[in-house]
């Protein structure tokens, strides 16, 4: 499968349909989306391995693991809602994907590769929440796919070598959002944002 042929695939996926701002509940653009897989691809982290996407939302990086080749993959995501939209289009389209409802505090599955796109922490409520994505990766992970607000990265590399991992890999993107929430004052806005490719070292 080319690049182009999973985006279009990943631009089909349902969308929240009341999003929770203190969840920073935001859909990873197709593109930026397709991207990661590949790249994760590409560096041995999809294929016939066992793969969790924490804070899966509606199945989007699910999704894309498996169709390229995933053994395992699980989704995992607190809000009910969103692990619903995300069975019912993995049902839909034959997907052996398993998606479950849990906080990540009490995720103990082990795998071979963590990809995930965390809350980037940017509400005054959910301050951090991207350094416990990151924590639970390196508990319960090998390889760890993620992705950040670029402004934070000085932060989150301090924290991975805190925790003795190594950040092998590293790429920026321009982040749309469109307008989501009641607070938001503009109709578009753009975020720097960075994938990093993080070796926990095990």
């Amino acid at each position: 499968m080319k690049k182009k042929q999973l985006e279009m695939i990943l631009q089909d996926i349902p969308r929240f349909k009341r999003p929770k701002p203190e969840l920073e509940q935001i859909i990873t653009p197709a593109p930026i989306a397709a991207d990661i897989v590949f790249i994760a691809y590409q560096h041995g982290g999809i294929r016939d391995k066992k793969i969790i996407d924490l804070g899966c939302g509606t199945g989007i990086f699910s999704v894309g693991a498996f169709i390229t080749g995933a053994k395992k993959v699980i989704g995992i995501d607190i809000d009910k809602q969103a692990i619903k939209i995300a069975k019912k289009y993995a049902e839909k389209n034959n997907l052996d994907i398993k998606y479950q409802v849990k906080d990540i505090d009490n995720v103990e599955e082990k795998c071979d590769t963590i990809i995930m796109n965390p809350p980037f922490g940017a509400q005054k409520t959910n301050r951090k929440a991207d350094r416990k994505f990151i924590e639970k990766a390196f508990e319960i992970g090998e390889k760890i796919y993620t992705l950040h607000l670029t402004e934070t990265i000085p932060f989150i590399e301090l924290m991975i070598n805190s925790l003795k991992g190594e950040i092998t890999f590293k790429k920026n993107y321009v982040f749309p959002i469109k307008k989501t929430y009641d607070f938001h004052t503009k109709k578009h806005v753009k975020y720097g944002v960075t994938f990093l490719i993080i070796d926990t070292n095990k």
